[in-house]
Parts: structure tokens; sequence; C-alpha cells
């Protein structure tokens, strides 16, 4: 057991050296327009407009801004936690914390004028649609901030309270992603929209859960509780990969019942069996930045099989 663990180590080690070989090896104005895009958040906005594609096939909803709308909600307040973190983010992610305070500045006009013109497009779905796109802003203030606006009080953040941080995110994206498209089609919640909400909440649960093995100490540190600090890496990992194995039964469920075509089934469940191997490796490769990352993949795996499915059928 112990040269298999060393042999395993040796392979990680191996792995993020070739990792940070090949990074190194881009010319430095691809490196800095990388660095930007991860950085920044905008590569996380990149994503949610796939899953709001991805929600609109589920649904067979017509095509609508809610997309951009959502992707640039995402990035304005991503954009806006980094900055409220940027200190605390020193000790678990170094180069994101220096990169937003060298660029504090920009990052906080790009991420106002984000979030206003997120507002003024959903104006045109009508008044759901706004009440959606305000809803992930009001919760963030509530997550990341210790203070209650207009009155001077302080209250304990939501992001420090054990699981109901992770809740809050997962909570917040799933009705975003689920509702938004729905409001601009004016279509009606139904047994197959519920499924897809909650899908969309254990994925994101899972995904916010898997970055904070990342920043276990950090968090530790600062008082955060996350599963990762409050159980460990082992438990973390099994507990997420329950969470998949739930949502892909949520999955079979659906296809089998009819509420959603098999075709989609089998794309969703693409993605769940790439959750699947990037669970289980959560404790078990050194490059744990890495792995969070290609967790926050699993959406462009579902859209490309939803492509193949498309094309297909």
């Amino acid at each position: 057991m112990e040269r298999k663990n060393h042999a395993l180590s040796t392979e990680n080690t191996t792995a993020a050296a070739i990792h940070n070989a090949l990074f190194a090896l881009l010319p430095s104005s691809v490196e800095r327009f990388l660095g930007a895009l991860i950085y920044s958040s905008a590569y996380l906005s990149l994503i949610a407009m796939a899953e709001v594609v991805i929600v609109s096939a589920l649904l067979a909803l017509p095509p609508s801004p809610a997309a951009l709308v959502v992707g640039l909600i995402v990035f304005a307040i991503y954009a806006n936690d980094r900055l409220a973190d940027a200190d605390t983010d020193a000790v678990s992610n170094p180069r994101q914390a220096a990169f937003v305070k060298r660029h504090r500045d920009v990052l906080y006009v790009l991420a106002s004028v984000a979030y206003g013109l997120a507002v003024a497009l959903s104006v045109l779905g009508g008044p759901i649609a706004l009440a959606i796109t305000l809803f992930p802003g009001a919760l963030w203030v509530c997550y990341a901030t210790d203070w209650v606006p207009g009155t001077g009080a302080h209250v304990r953040r939501l992001k420090d309270i054990f699981l109901l941080n992770t809740t809050v995110v997962a909570l917040a994206w799933a009705v975003t992603l689920t509702f938004l498209p729905l409001a601009f089609a004016d279509g009606a919640v139904t047994e197959s929209v519920l499924i897809v909400f909650c899908y969309f909440f254990l994925r994101v649960f899972t995904n916010t859960e898997i970055p904070n093995v990342r920043d276990i100490e950090g968090d530790r540190a600062i008082g955060v509780l996350t599963i990762p600090v409050v159980f460990g890496v082992d438990r973390t990992r099994q507990f997420l990969l329950g969470i998949d194995l739930c949502t892909g039964a949520l999955v079979v469920f659906a296809a089998r019942s009819g509420y959603l075509a098999p075709g989609l089934g089998l794309a969703l469940l693409a993605g769940i069996a790439y959750s699947v191997g990037v669970s289980s490796l959560i404790g078990r490769y050194d490059n744990e930045r890495l792995l969070a990352r290609i967790a926050e993949c699993e959406y462009i795996v579902v859209f490309t099989a939803l492509v193949i499915v498309v094309l297909l059928s």
C-alpha cells in the first residue's frame, strides 16, 4: 500500500509538472489572456452561457437573450466576490488574489457595467425575468458581506455558515439557469422544469464543493466552514460521489418517465460520468487547483454531447 501511494504521488507530481511546463511554453500574450480569463471569472460566464443553452435544449425553449444575461450576471457576481475576498484569497489562491488586486479598479467597472447591462436586457423578458436577474445579486450580498444595506447593522455572512454557504450558491444558480430562459419564453413550470432545476441544484452543489478542497487550509484559517473543512477530504469525496449517483438516478428516472427525451438524458449522463471521474480524484491528485478547473468543464462535456445528439437525431 505504501509503494502504491508513493507511486500515485509521484504520478500526480509528474502530471502537475507537465501541466506547468506546457503552460510555460505558451507565448506571454496567450498566457496573460488565459490568466485574465480565469482570474477575472470571465471563463465562468462562458460556461454559464453554455448551461443556459443546455436548459433551453432540455426544455425545448426558443432562443432568447437569457444566455447573455446569465453570462453577464455570473461575471459580475464572481468578479465582485473575488474583489471582496482578495485579502483572504491570498492564502489559498495567491495568483488570483494578486491579479484581482492589480486590476481592482478595472474589475469594479467591468462588473458594474456587466450587471447593469444584464438588468437592462432582462427587462425584455418582463417583470419575472427582471426579478430572477436580481435574485443572485441579492443573495450574493447576504453570502459575501456581513452588513445589512441601509441599516449599518452587521450580521454573520452566509459564506461562513456550514452547508448553508454551498446551498445558497446552488440555489441562486439553479433558479437563474432554469427559470430565466423559461421567463423569456413565457413558459409554464412543469414537472420537466422542476427536474431540470433539481439537476442543476445538485450539479452546482457538487462543483462548488470541489474547489473547497483546494481552499481547505485558507478556509480553515479564516473560519469558513465547508464540507472538506468539517469532514475532511476522504469524506468529501464519498459525499460528492453520492451526489453524482443521486443525480444520475434522477436523470434515469426523468428519461424513463418521459420528462426528458432519452437522447437528452444520455447527454446529461455523460456529464455525470465525467463528474464521477473528477470526484473520484479528490484527495488523490496533487494539483487540486487544476482538478477544480477540470470539474467546471462538466457542462462543456454535456454541451458537446447535446450537439452530437442533435446532429444524430
